[in-house]
């Protein structure tokens, strides 16, 4: 049996290789994730390692600013003396480190990273453990001058004596270029900028009597841990936080690690998506190649084999698939993660694809995943083939499948179906986001796995619709081509399975996401009452100098701030919520159009007044009126009164993190230090939107990291964002395209295996080569299209449910992107074309004498 085995797989092996690619794609998807995420990993790990000092003394962390808030929270720089004076301390020194500075050239061109990476101003302080060197030019030495690194220089042509001008939180200053620091470990992607010292905390952080951190070096002989315990000790831990070298390279790790996780969720949905529609063209391929085996098999049941050695053969056959698939698959993800550490290179983040790490998880997730896969796909067609009767050696049998009840798929898939519709029913008629959005997924999944199980149940009708058309304009080549697909619904239902999984996914997506974009369009039209907005791409704070300048504009009547501030409210039943709230200034009603269900902007803007979201204050027992504790970074805290309860259908629109709001008034008092994220603009009368467009713009021209947009480029920023999710499903829908094309191509190359004779036959009675070509294509379409029809069906049920967890959020509208359907329709027709193309030309080319012959 094992000899037979062997030669059957040596002999099938053409048919069986597009199934062993569908291995390789989710394999390879699975391993590059793997070795690339693990490569990143490791390499940074060192950098932490190497460049933490041996315990950093900083601010404590518990309501640590966010990016938006622009607020830098930093240290006494005095207490350097008291921890130098610790027993066991070697060195200790005050550090600057700002992120989030823009530094400009002298055309006004911002010379930060164009990948999201920050521009870091730092303070120059050469230690064993710096990440770079200096390697040409010299250190800077009082104002004026700066150090740049060399990877940015060489990008934005940034030359020694070239001016600089450096914008931070205190004021704008300008720098010349003294010398180039050249990184000796893995250049993170960020732009860094070298100062003096003294220059740095005066210019960085507004006083030369502030850090952002503290280093210290331990005496030999003193662990890291003992000198963390001795410094806590003489300063105390209740207002700083201290962390080992280990501990710093841990935090800074976890930091990237959600960078590094966004990228190895989205390879591994990726292999997701390979493996499942790997399945069906696995289980198509081994069907069918045991459907022209019957004969073969039935003659090794005659000759004594047992249903178990039959099974077991097969299932053999798929294993060696699995391995030959799994082996070139890992070969191919090392290449993958290969091109993702270049193209991270071409980014800025500089990795060197010879410290690649390859950890003994990679090849067993790698070999699990392959042979896994392909047995589990193989089998329920083994069981078939054991199944088979000796008697079939005696006898022409029938191609399996072919004319057998359905009863038990559409019990099956009724059943599972009804789940699945009642989940998306729950879903629909939910009240809460969490239940729904459970709801959902449970759904999705139930209504896609009885989509699977009843696909062959639709064929008949479907198609006959499908193909209607076909006999009347194609004569009896339409007619052959609708019956072929006709004939055995398991095999067209599997096929078609591949592409409706790809096309489920974003028929559901785009739903979705037109329906976020129309829900933001609404909120827009109806909530933003600016003439223009002042923002950063990045949605980043930019320094008061803007403010001002936006202010003196010509034509500008009023100008509206807004500013982000970390904050903990300890609510009545007792729960700490950390959240984002937003400061606005006084007149926010004249920029923004906010619906209240009680109390004003006048009252939660005030002294002391907080602006709440009225669910998220029903749920946890806030009513107006109500006093709260609030904390701030820094350890201030403050009693602020609830004056206004706001509908967060509106409220969200208008950028009201967490629902929490106040008046700018507060933020400047609690969170001193921060700056603005955007300004909502008002013109003055008599002056045209146009005008006073061009005027801000000339006033922002030495600014770049802020852009001037009204209500369409603001919604145009919304969609942008909204995109980028759907090109992340089109790519997966590309794939999914890809592997569904490869198991078109195996399931009508192998029907032409299987349909030799018949094949010679309509060619002996006067088919020509262009109507047998013509035949095969109408079928390939009219199954892709099979597939398509049921996959968007499928998706756009999908996107509804998915909206109304949306419309839990405030986002109401439900759009339908009609272009993209017709699209899908038109473009798997195009696939089906395509998928026909080998196998109806090897189909042409057969000899006809040869064919009518064949067993």
């Amino acid at each position: 049996m094992l000899k037979a085995t062997l030669r059957s797989f040596l002999a099938h092996k053409g048919r069986l290789a597009l199934s062993a690619l569908a291995v390789v794609l989710s394999v390879a998807f699975v391993a590059g994730s793997l070795i690339f995420s693990d490569t990143v990993t490791r390499t940074f790990d060192r950098l932490f390692a190497s460049t933490s000092a041996d315990v950093t003394l900083e601010p404590k962390q518990d309501l640590r600013s966010p990016r938006t808030a622009g607020a830098v929270q930093t240290v006494p720089a005095a207490l350097t003396d008291r921890v130098a004076k610790v027993e066991g301390v070697a060195a200790a020194h005050a550090d600057v480190s700002v992120e989030n500075v823009v530094v400009v050239d002298s055309h006004d061109k911002s010379v930060g990273p164009t990948t999201g990476a920050p521009t870091i101003a730092t303070s120059w302080y050469v230690t064993h453990r710096s990440p770079v060197k200096l390697t040409s030019g010299h250190a800077p030495r009082g104002a004026g001058e700066a150090l740049l690194d060399a990877d940015t220089a060489d990008k934005k042509h940034v030359r020694i004596g070239d001016p600089l001008t450096v914008q931070a939180q205190p004021g704008t200053f300008r720098v010349r270029v003294v010398g180039i620091a050249t990184f000796t470990t893995t250049n993170p992607g960020a732009a860094l900028v070298f100062l003096d010292p003294a220059v740095a905390a005066r210019e960085l952080l507004g006083s030369a009597d502030r850090a952002t951190s503290i280093s210290v070096d331990a005496a030999k002989g003193v662990t890291d841990a003992e000198l963390k315990r001795r410094v806590g000790k003489a300063i105390g831990t209740g207002t700083y936080d201290l962390k080992t070298a280990g501990e710093q390279a841990k935090s800074a790790a976890a930091t990237l690690g959600g960078f590094l996780d966004v990228i190895k969720y989205v390879m591994l949905g990726f292999a997701g998506i390979a493996v499942l529609v790997g399945v069906f063209l696995i289980v198509n391929t081994f069907s069918m190649l045991i459907a022209q085996r019957t004969r073969e098999l039935g003659l090794l049941r005659a000759l004594g084999a047992d249903r178990r050695q039959v099974r077991r053969s097969v299932l053999t056959e798929a294993v060696l698939l699995g391995v030959a698939g799994s082996t070139l698959g890992l070969a191919a993800g090392i290449g993958l993660a290969f091109g993702l550490i270049r193209l991270m290179s071409a980014f800025g983040m500089n990795l060197k694809a010879t410290e690649m790490v390859i950890g003994w998880g990679t090849p067993v997730a790698a070999y699990a995943v392959g042979v896994g896969v392909t047995f589990v796909a193989a089998y329920l067609p083994a069981r078939r083939a054991a199944a088979v009767p000796p008697m079939a050696a005696l006898v022409d049998a029938e191609v399996a499948g072919v004319g057998k009840p359905l009863k038990v798929r559409a019990i099956v898939g009724s059943v599972v179906g009804a789940a699945g519709a009642a989940a998306l029913a729950g879903c629909a008629a939910a009240t809460k986001t969490a239940s729904a959005a459970s709801l959902l997924g449970l759904g999705v999944v139930l209504t896609l796995i009885a989509t699977v199980i009843a696909g062959p149940l639709l064929v008949r009708p479907v198609i006959r619709v499908l193909g209607g058309a076909f006999p009347a304009l194609f004569g009896s080549v339409g007619r052959m081509s609708q019956r072929n697909a006709l004939r055995n619904p398991r095999r067209t239902g599997a096929t078609a399975a591949a592409l409706m999984v790809g096309l489920a996914l974003v028929g559901g997506m785009s739903v979705a996401s037109a329906s976020m974009s129309a829900s933001f369009d609404q909120r827009i039209d109806k909530t933003l009452g600016a003439d223009f907005v002042i923002q950063n791409g990045s949605f980043l704070p930019f320094t008061k100098e803007i403010t001002d300048k936006v202010r003196g504009t010509e034509g500008v009547r009023l100008v509206v701030r807004q500013r982000f501030a970390p904050v903990a409210v300890r609510l009545p039943d007792g729960e700490r919520v950390k959240t984002t709230a937003t400061g606005y200034d006084p007149h926010v009603d004249d920029v923004a159009h906010l619906t209240y269900t009680a109390g004003n902007s006048a009252a939660a803007l005030a002294d002391g007044g907080l602006g709440m979201d009225a669910d998220f204050a029903e749920d946890h027992g806030v009513r107006l009126g109500s006093t709260l504790p609030v904390e701030f970074p820094g350890g201030h805290r403050a009693e602020m009164r609830v004056g206004a309860l706001t509908d967060q259908g509106t409220g969200d629109g208008f950028g009201m993190q967490g629902g929490l709001f106040f008046g700018i008034g507060t933020a400047e008092k609690y969170v001193p230090g921060g700056q603005d994220a955007a300004l909502y603009v008002k013109r003055a009368a008599g002056t045209g939107a146009d005008l006073l467009r061009s005027r801000l713009e000339r006033t922002l021209k030495p600014y770049p990291q802020v852009q001037v947009r009204d209500q369409a480029d603001y919604k145009k920023l919304v969609h942008d964002q909204i995109a980028v999710l759907l090109y992340l499903v089109y790519a997966l829908l590309g794939l999914a395209i890809v592997i569904a094309v490869l198991g078109v191509v195996n399931t009508l190359a192998l029907s032409v295996v299987e349909r030799t004779r018949e094949i010679g036959l309509l060619r002996a009675i006067g088919l020509s080569r262009r109507q047998l070509r013509r035949m095969i294509r109408l079928e390939s379409v009219v199954i892709a299209v099979f597939g398509a029809v049921l996959g968007l069906a499928l998706g756009l049920v999908w996107g509804v449910c998915t909206q109304q967890v949306l419309a839990l959020q405030g986002m109401t509208a439900l759009a339908f992107p009609w272009g993209t359907i017709v699209a899908v329709v038109i473009g798997s027709a195009l696939v089906g074309i395509v998928a026909a193309l080998l196998p109806a030309l090897r189909a042409s080319r057969m000899n006809v004498l040869a064919a009518i012959a064949h067993e």
